[in-house]
C-alpha cells in the first residue's frame, strides 16, 4: 500500500459533515452488536447505525454510502482480513476513524493493523462493555481520560445500593478470585474504618495504615503502602482498619486519590468496598475508580436506591455507566429480573442467584463462597470479566493475556 496511514489523514480546515452519521458499525453476530450498544450507548446521544455483515459487506456498502466519522468493522471469519481492510481503505474517505474487532489475539497482528495500516484501535473477542468502553469510547469522543489514568492497575469500587445487599461479600470474593485463584496482584480496600467486615471475611488482620493514609497523605508512598497492606495470600493484600466508634476519621481532602495512585503502581487490581455514605472520602474513592459496581437485591427499596446511584455522574476515569449486579435473584418474595429492569429502565449486567445454604456455610466456617464451583463462583467470574479481567490458560474458558496487557492502558487521543 503506497500510503501506510490511509485512515488517519485529515482534510484540514473542513468542518463537520452533515451528510454522514457519527458512528457506523458492521458486525457479524448479535452478541457483538449487544456489547457495542451497551458499551457505547452512554456516550452516543444520537445512537449509532449498527448493521449485520462482515468486512466484505462493509466494503460493498461504503462504495455507495457517505463515509461516517467513525467506522467499526468486525473482521471475524475472514481468511484474509488484512487484504479486506486494504480494500476498505480504498472506498472510504481518508479522515475516517476506523476501529476493528475480531477473533485474532496476537500482538504482532495488532501492531501491524494499528501502526502499519492506520487503524486507530483493535480489540479481540470475546468483547465486554469494559473493553469497548476503555479502548473505543475515548477514540470516538476524542476525550482522553487523562494521562494520570493511563497506566497502572484497574480500580473497581463496589457499592451496595443499601445495607445488607451483600456488597462486602461480593467485593471480598472478587478480590479473592483475582488474587488467590487467578494469581493477579490484588489489594482489597475496606473504606468503612469502623464497621467494615472485609478483613473478617478474608480472615485477615486489620491495621492502622488505612486511617493514617487518609488522615496524613504526606506519608503515602510505595514503602508506606507495602508496610500498611496486610498479607492475605501470596498475591492478595488488604487495607482495612477497625477503629473505635468514638474516634471519627479526620479525612484530608485529596488523600484518597493519592492513595489510589500509589496502589495502582503496585497492584493489577484495586478492589474497594465503598458504602455510599455522605462522606468526602467515599465520594473521592467513587470518583477516582475506573469502574463502579452497584450491588442490589430484588427488593423495591434496593431498586429505589440503585436509581439514585445510577444518576451520579461518571468520574474522570470512567468511560461507561456503572455495572449493575443483582444479588440473591430468586429469593422468595423478591422481584423478578424483568420487574427490576423495567423499574430501572436499565439492563442488569450480572446476576448471582440466591444460594442461602452456601452463604450460611461460608459465613459459619470461614470458607470463601467463591472457592467451590457453582453459580456463585460463576457470577464472580462474570463480574471479573466485566471489570476487565483476562482469564489465564488454566482457568475455565481462559487463554493467556497478550504480553502488552499486563496493566490496563488507555490510548490518549489528541
Amino acid at each position: 500500500m503506497a500510503d501506510p496511514d490511509p485512515y488517519q489523514k485529515s482534510y484540514g480546515g473542513a468542518g463537520p459533515r452533515l451528510d454522514r452519521v457519527a458512528v457506523l458499525a458492521f458486525v457479524t453476530d448479535a452478541q457483538t452488536e449487544t456489547v457495542l450498544r451497551d458499551g457505547l450507548g452512554d456516550i452516543l446521544a444520537s445512537g449509532m447505525d449498527i448493521r449485520r455483515g462482515s468486512v466484505r459487506t462493509a466494503v460493498q456498502a461504503m462504495v455507495k454510502l457517505p463515509t461516517p466519522e467513525v467506522l467499526i468493522i468486525d473482521i471475524s471469519g475472514d481468511d484474509q482480513p488484512l487484504g479486506a481492510l486494504g480494500e476498505l481503505s480504498d472506498v472510504v474517505e481518508p479522515g475516517v476513524r476506523v476501529l476493528v474487532v475480531g477473533e485474532i489475539d496476537d500482538v504482532n497482528f495488532y501492531r501491524h493493523i494499528t501502526r502499519g495500516m492506520g487503524v486507530m484501535e483493535y480489540i479481540s473477542k470475546p468483547l465486554t462493555r469494559e473493553k469497548v468502553g476503555r479502548h473505543f469510547a475515548p477514540l470516538i469522543t476524542r476525550k482522553t481520560v487523562g494521562a494520570d489514568a493511563a497506566r497502572g492497575g484497574r480500580v473497581v469500587a463496589v457499592t451496595g445500593a443499601r445495607g445488607g445487599v451483600g456488597a462486602t461479600t461480593i467485593a471480598g470474593n472478587l478480590a479473592w478470585y483475582l488474587g488467590v485463584i487467578s494469581k493477579r496482584h490484588t489489594v482489597f480496600v475496606e473504606s468503612d474504618l469502623h464497621m467494615g467486615s472485609g478483613a473478617l471475611l478474608l480472615g485477615a488482620r486489620t491495621g492502622p495504615g488505612l486511617r493514617m493514609a487518609l488522615e496524613t497523605p504526606d506519608r503515602i508512598d510505595p514503602i508506606f503502602v507495602e508496610r500498611a497492606a496486610q498479607l492475605v495470600a501470596e498475591r492478595l493484600f488488604i487495607l482495612s482498619s477497625e477503629e473505635k466508634l468514638s474516634e471519627p476519621l479526620t479525612y484530608a481532602t485529596g488523600a484518597a486519590l493519592k492513595l489510589v495512585d500509589v496502589l495502582r503502581v503496585r497492584y493489577n487490581f484495586v478492589v474497594m468496598d465503598v458504602p455510599f455514605m455522605p462522606m468526602q472520602v467515599n465520594h473521592d474513592l467513587l470518583e477516582y475508580s475506573h469502574q463502579r459496581v452497584i450491588v442490589m437485591d430484588p427488593t423495591l427499596a434496593s431498586v429505589r436506591d440503585t436509581l439514585r446511584l445510577i444518576s451520579l455522574p461518571n468520574g474522570p476515569w470512567q468511560t461507561q455507566s456503572p455495572t449493575i449486579l443483582l444479588n440473591r435473584q430468586g429469593r422468595p418474595g423478591g422481584l423478578t429480573r424483568k420487574q427490576i429492569e423495567d423499574a430501572l429502565k436499565a439492563k442488569i449486567d450480572i446476576v448471582i442467584p440466591d444460594v442461602p445454604k452456601q452463604m450460611n456455610e461460608s459465613a459459619s466456617f470461614g470458607d470463601l463462597a467463591v472457592v467451590p464451583r457453582g453459580p456463585f463462583r460463576q457470577g464472580i467470574i462474570d463480574l471479573a470479566r466485566e471489570i476487565g479481567f483476562i482469564a489465564g490458560r488454566d482457568e475455565p474458558g481462559g487463554r493467556p493475556p497478550p504480553a502488552e496487557d499486563a496493566f490496563p492502558v488507555f490510548i490518549p487521543v489528541g
